[in-house]
C-alpha cells in the first residue's frame, strides 16, 4: 500500500515538473525590444490629436523589423537629447527618431544602414522675401529643435543667433509668434507641419544638406548587424517600399 502511494506521488511530481516548465515556456513569448523616440517629428513618429497610439513611417518601420525578429516593440516617447544617451546606458535597445548618420554620432553609438534619405530647407513666413537662400540667414533670428543637424546648421549659418526648442511645435510656434525669422528642418517634417497646421508659412530656397538617417544602437553591440538584417530583407521582399509608399506615396527615395 505504501508502495503503491509513493508511486503515485512520484508520478504525480514528475507531471507538475513538466507542465511547470511547459507552462514557462509558453509564457515566454517574443523578447522585448525596447525603442525610444520623439514623437513631434511627423510624418516618422507623432501622435494624432487625441491618441494615444504613436504612429508614423519610423514607427510602421521598427514594428516590421520587431516582426522579422521576432521581437515585441515597445515604443517609449522621450526628449530628442535624452535619446541617445539612453541607448548609451542601455535604458531602450535603440532609437528610431528620424535621426541623421554622422561621424560624431559614430564615434559614440552604432547606427544602422541608412533607412531614409533627407536634406534640411528653410522654412519662413509668407510674405518674408529677405531670405531666401541660407545665406540670407546671417544675424537672424532661427528657430530649430536642440540636438539636430539642423541646430548644428543654424548655428553655422547666422552667427549663433538660434533659439533651440524640446519639440517641433515650439519651433514653428516661433516662427508663427515672429520671435524667429525662419526655421531650419527636415524636408519631409516641414512639408507635413505646413501642409496640416501652417499655411502661412512657406518652404523657401532648394533642399540643402543632404542627409541619411539611420536607427542608433550601442556602441559595437549585438543587435546592430541583426538590423541591418532585416532593414535589408525589409528592402528585398517590397514590405519597405510599401511602408515607404504609405506615408510618402510614389515619391523619388
Amino acid at each position: 500500500m505504501k508502495k503503491n502511494v509513493l508511486f503515485l506521488c512520484s508520478i504525480l511530481i514528475v507531471l507538475f515538473f513538466v507542465a511547470g516548465c511547459g507552462a514557462g515556456k509558453k509564457a515566454e513569448g517574443p523578447r522585448l525590444l525596447k525603442v525610444g523616440t520623439e514623437v513631434t517629428f511627423p510624418p516618422f513618429e507623432f501622435r494624432e490629436p487625441g491618441s494615444k497610439e504613436i504612429s508614423g513611417f519610423d514607427m510602421d518601420l521598427i514594428r516590421a523589423i520587431g516582426k522579422k525578429l521576432d521581437m515585441q516593440v515597445e515604443i517609449l516617447d522621450m526628449d530628442f537629447e535624452a535619446l541617445i544617451p539612453s541607448v548609451k546606458r542601455g535604458n531602450v535597445n535603440l532609437v528610431i527618431a528620424g535621426i541623421t548618420i554622422t561621424p560624431d554620432r559614430q564615434k559614440i553609438v552604432d547606427m544602422s544602414d541608412p533607412y531614409y534619405g533627407s536634406g534640411l530647407v528653410l522654412v519662413v513666413r509668407k510674405g518674408n522675401n529677405a531670405i531666401q537662400k541660407p545665406e540670407d540667414l546671417q544675424d537672424r533670428v532661427v528657430a530649430v529643435q536642440t540636438g539636430t543637424t539642423s541646430e548644428e546648421k543654424a548655428k553655422q549659418l547666422t552667427g549663433n543667433k538660434v533659439r533651440s526648442f524640446k519639440t517641433n511645435e515650439e519651433v514653428f510656434r516661433a516662427l508663427q509668434d515672429k520671435t524667429a525669422e525662419a526655421v531650419i528642418i527636415d524636408k519631409p517634417v516641414a512639408r507635413y507641419y505646413l501642409n496640416k497646421y501652417h499655411p502661412d508659412a512657406v518652404i523657401v530656397g532648394d533642399t540643402f544638406a543632404t542627409e541619411a538617417y539611420g536607427i542608433v544602437m550601442r556602441r559595437h553591440g549585438e543587435l546592430t548587424p541583426k538590423i541591418n538584417k532585416a532593414l535589408a530583407d525589409l528592402k528585398n521582399s517590397g514590405e519597405y517600399d510599401v511602408i515607404y509608399e504609405k506615408w510618402f506615396g510614389k515619391e523619388t527615395k
